[in-house]
């Protein structure tokens, strides 16, 4: 697991989504009871996978070593809403943040869009001043849980948010997985961004479209790439 969650972390940097050190990827493994994450405020260039720091369910560091990154407890507040997943990603990266700062859904404008996500990638509502100052981290986690609740969206449906003026959480069953769902989620705000600069009064694609596009990748039906 410090193998697969340091090359994760690792990844994130190669893409573009983080500088310096804003970002973190963990797993969690249920059956053994731990969750392995990023270092806080480590750098990329330095840090090595013995630096992973492992905890339990609960976030609770059950190794000695480096302090665990200061996102963990919004990891495992997703952990426990959402059972299938198994990594978690956060980042900074800069056409995400954008829609995060503007408190925007990024809308399913095409088919890149629609290939992971099935629908809007939903932002949460701004945090209030006792959710930032009680236990700010934790509320984070919460807020995701309750807009996915809210508007009845399937998290592995939609597997990333926007969090309102902080920035974008993705995850899936792998690390791997998680981190491409990042990296699709940033693509996809860009091209949202520059879609409406295009042309301001776009609309979403139509629903078949977004069915046969997500569909395809995804489900029993599913039939894009090798079996």
């Amino acid at each position: 697991m410090k193998e697969r969650v340091f090359a994760a972390n690792l990844e994130l940097p190669d893409a573009g989504l983080v500088k310096l050190t804003w970002g973190n990827v963990s797993e969690i493994n249920r059956e053994a009871g731990v969750i392995v994450i990023k270092p806080s405020g480590v750098s990329y260039s330095t840090m090595k996978s013995g630096d992973m720091v492992v905890t339990d369910l609960n976030g609770e560091t059950i190794e000695a070593g480096l302090k665990p990154s200061s996102d963990l407890a919004t990891h495992v507040a997703l952990y426990k809403a959402f059972k299938e997943i198994g990594s978690v990603v956060h980042t900074h990266s800069k056409y995400a943040v954008m829609w995060a700062q503007a408190g925007r859904e990024i809308p399913a404008y095409g088919t890149t869009h629609a290939d992971t996500f099935y629908g809007g990638v939903p932002c949460t509502r701004q945090l209030t001043p006792e959710e930032v100052t009680s236990a700010y981290e934790l509320e984070t986690g919460k807020v995701i849980v309750e807009t996915f609740k809210e508007k009845a969206i399937d998290p592995l449906a939609v597997p990333g948010v926007l969090v309102y003026g902080h920035g974008p959480f993705t995850w899936g069953q792998t690390p791997q997985k998680a981190v491409e769902n990042s990296i699709v989620l940033d693509e996809v705000a860009e091209m949202a961004s520059m879609t409406e600069v295009v042309n301001e009064a776009v609309q979403p694609i139509p629903q078949y479209l977004l069915d046969k596009h997500f569909f395809r990748k995804h489900g029993s039906n599913a039939y894009y790439g090798q079996n």
